[in-house]
This record gives C-alpha cells, structure tokens and sequence, in this order.
C-alpha cells in the first residue's frame, strides 16, 4: 500500500542517494523528496528518477522560485514540495504536470494554495501548529484535501496527528541525517513505517 509519507532527504549528496532511495522504498516509502539547499540537489534528484522513477514519487524541496521548478521537472521530479506559499511556483508547477505541496501555517495560506492549485498542503512547522491547530483547520478545509504534518510529526505522535485529520506527514531527520548510511535509514525507515501502519486509521 502506499503511505502518505514523503522522505525529506536535507543534506544528502548525488553519490549516496540512490542506496538510500532503495531502501527507502524496499521500507514502503514511496514519496522522496531531495531539498534543493542540499549539495548537488538536481544531480540526486535526477539519479532517483532515472532509478526509481517507475516505483516512487521524486522530486525537490524548499523550492521557492518559480524558476526552480523548471529544473526539477528537467532533471526528472515529479514533486515540487516549499516552505512557504507562492503562488507562482505552485502554477509554475501545474504547469509543468508535477504535484505541488506549499507550506503553509494559516487558514489564509491554506485557501490561497488551493485556489493557486496546490495539490496538498504541507503544514509547516507541524511543532508549532500542533495538532489542535490542525483540527481547527480540518473544520473549514474543503474534504479531502491532503494535508501532510511537517517538522513536529514523529513515530510517537502520529496516532495523535491522524485523530486531528492528518493525511500523513513529511519525515526528515528522523529518516536520515548527513552522514546516515544507508543501512541506518534502512533500520529507520523500518521502524517508521512500523508506527504508521499502527496509527493509521486506513491501517485497521
């Protein structure tokens, strides 16, 4: 099954990346995304797509300009996933035929990214909206829309998260961190996907 889980891999380099992309996914993470303040970013990027691509979602975080969007889609993600909520490269990102994700925080950003055509909303910083935060959202969203918890979502409260309407969440550090070897983000994505499935109301 696939799990709305997007692996956040912030500081990985082009010559490791894809030994951790298959683990990952052997794991069942399905969804990665390559922040473009790591080193090289659309080499790892484009070395994911050309190996994975049939099996996972690939593609680029903290992407903030409309221009980067275009070298996503040129080095083969299909993913556009930002901190913050720019119109501009949400329809940079339509355009190109790539799933777009904007962080956002408000009911303002939330709606401006829906109109904009955001395909899901990337709640960001999850720690300090809280999930109460993401229940009073829940209350005026359209239903269904995906809404994934970032930055506070841990194998610990995620059972928390999806009673507030959770869709699923973006994993960063508690997958990898620079200098993780693949085995170790193995191991992590194992235990990982261990607590989704337990708290997933889907799951039952």
């Amino acid at each position: 099954m696939s799990r709305a889980i997007i692996a956040i891999l912030r500081g990985v380099r082009p010559e490791e990346v894809e030994d951790i992309g298959a683990v990952l996914i052997a794991a069942g993470i399905d969804r990665i995304e390559v922040p473009l303040n790591s080193p090289r970013p659309y080499d790892s990027i484009a070395r994911l797509a050309r190996r994975f691509g049939d099996a996972a979602l690939i593609g680029a975080g903290t992407v903030l300009e409309p221009e980067q969007v275009a070298e996503v889609q040129a080095a083969g993600g299909r993913l556009v996933v930002s901190p913050d909520m720019n119109p501009e490269v949400i329809r940079a990102t339509k355009a190109a035929g790539m799933l777009s994700y904007p962080g956002v925080m408000t009911p303002s950003e939330c709606f401006a990214a829906l109109r904009a055509g955001a395909d899901g909303l990337k709640l960001f910083p999850g720690s300090l909206i809280g999930p109460a935060g993401l229940a009073a959202l829940r209350a005026v969203l359209p239903e269904g829309t995906e809404v994934l918890a970032v930055g506070g979502a841990a194998r610990g409260n995620f059972a928390e998260w999806f009673a507030a309407g959770a869709s699923g969440f973006g994993i960063g550090t508690a997958l990898y961190r620079p200098g993780d070897s693949a085995a170790t983000v193995g191991e992590k994505a194992v235990s990982v996907i261990a607590a989704f499935d337990a708290s997933c109301p889907a799951a039952d």
